[in-house]
């Protein structure tokens, strides 16, 4: 597998359907196997943390390990999504990621893997919304994070439930764990105690 790291040009993310991230922001492209295939300097400084590892061949090994066990989480027998917010040091980060469409004609046939998902990984700022700050005041699971943090998006049950390749019920039985542990009785009790706790 090749891994590079290197800086990517603003207009080609662009090009590729992806909003240009802010110069100080990671960037990761994956295949459709999520293999990495370019890592800039920014999202592989943030991964290696505290190591630095001398040459690419290091950087690479460092990378796609915090890759699997930082930004990635299972989510049923082989599936993984990736997490919306970790921790590298003391810092917060938040992670996006986008579904690139590539339209180059023969790709396939020529054994190359189109890019599957674009990730952008920028540091959190002080006021934002921290699940992950939330998560260990009220000692919540990975998964009932990740639906506090789609909760606090704006989505419904059945839109949380297609995001995360669940069921509506597996859903809503996390909404009821997470109103338990808040001491809450809706869904906009949690996201308010949720933003109070930040």
């Amino acid at each position: 597998m090749q891994m590079g790291v290197c800086g990517m040009k603003r207009e080609s993310i662009s090009k590729a359907g992806i909003p240009a991230p802010p110069s100080s922001a990671g960037l990761i492209l994956l295949d459709s196997r999520m293999n990495p295939m370019v890592v800039n300097s920014v999202a592989a400084e943030v991964l290696s943390y505290p190591h630095k590892p001398a040459g690419p061949k290091r950087i690479n090994e460092f990378v796609l390990g915090k890759i699997r066990t930082t930004l990635l989480t299972k989510t049923g027998t082989d599936n993984s999504s990736f997490v919306s917010q970790f921790r590298s040091g003391r810092r917060l980060y938040s992670c996006r990621t986008f579904r690139v469409e590539t339209h180059a004609n023969g790709a396939q046939a020529n054994g190359y893997q189109p890019t599957a998902i674009a990730v952008i990984i920028e540091r959190g700022s002080a006021d934002s919304f921290s699940a992950a700050r939330v998560a260990e005041k009220y000692h919540l699971t990975t998964r009932e994070q990740q639906v506090l943090v789609f909760l606090q998006e704006g989505l419904t049950s059945k839109q949380i439930a297609e995001r995360m390749s669940i069921s509506t019920n597996t859903v809503k039985a996390f909404l009821r764990l997470i109103m338990i542990k808040m001491d809450v009785s809706t869904r906009a009790g949690i996201v308010g105690k949720a933003v109070s706790a930040n």
